[in-house]
């Protein structure tokens, strides 16, 4: 029994003491310092942990992006075609896949998010050069640029490959990948910089013309459609579509 008395009197004791010592840490000038840096780092693991969640959104996203060309895009124009056109359809949207991040990297990054004048950009990323892990406060602050930069690849590889549908069974391949690559380069650029890059002319914050631009409304589909609907486009497709050899069905 008393050594039982004993002992709750020691945790009585120990329990009533810690005040006076929490109170005789905080009076102490000494520990000041020590308390800045922790809440410094703490910040700056806050900061670090936004930027990895950010950054593997981002990443997520794209991919999403990419495979609404390979394979979504690719079996919807190729299931649209006759049986011997399957393939060569299908290969349009994965010749663009590769294709259109070739120009990317070379040029086609630098004259949409460079910064020129209000209708393209400059040459001051042609290769890439500058786009690295740092963030680009212009457009995204939380993220590399480098993630920036493959977010945006994704939508220049899906407008030129929604544009094969207008042309599907009546081009050849090699007029397609040419065609399309100019395309990229002196209509789909310029437009993805009048729109979303910083002093484009249609940019919703600074634009003289600013329009709301979330989800490649005006970029991806207005261009692409405009194309596919051009009477250019229609005429030259009416003048090479063949009547089908299949007296079946009108589908075959």
């Amino acid at each position: 029994m008393c050594s039982t008395r004993r002992i709750k009197l020691l945790l009585l004791s120990c329990f009533l003491a810690l005040p006076a010592i929490s109170l005789a840490q905080a009076s102490d000038p000494a520990a000041a310092p020590a308390t800045q840096a922790q809440i410094a780092a703490l910040q700056q693991a806050v900061q670090n942990a936004q930027s990895a969640g950010d950054n593997a959104w981002m990443l997520m996203s794209a991919a999403l992006v990419l495979l609404m060309t390979g394979p979504g895009l690719a079996l919807f124009y190729g299931g649209l075609v006759r049986k011997k056109n399957i393939l060569g359809t299908m290969m349009q949207s994965f010749a663009m896949m590769g294709l259109v991040t070739i120009l990317w990297a070379i040029v086609g990054y630098s004259l949409a998010f460079g910064h020129s004048n209000s209708f393209i950009g400059g040459f001051e990323h042609v290769f890439l050069r500058g786009v690295g892990l740092a963030p680009n406060t212009d457009y995204a602050p939380t993220i590399p640029e480098q993630t920036y930069m493959i977010y945006q690849l994704m939508f220049a590889i899906i407008t030129p490959a929604l544009i094969t549908g207008a042309f599907a069974e009546r081009m050849k391949f090699s007029a397609m990948a040419v065609y399309l690559s100019l395309w990229s380069l002196f209509v789909y650029s310029p437009m993805a910089h009048m729109v979303w890059g910083v002093g484009g002319l249609l940019n919703a914050s600074g634009g003289r013309f600013p329009s709301l631009d979330f989800a490649g409304g005006t970029v991806v589909h207005v261009t692409s459609g405009f194309r596919r609907w051009s009477p250019a486009s229609t005429w030259a497709s009416a003048s090479a579509t063949r009547k089908p050899t299949c007296r079946r069905t009108p589908w075959c």
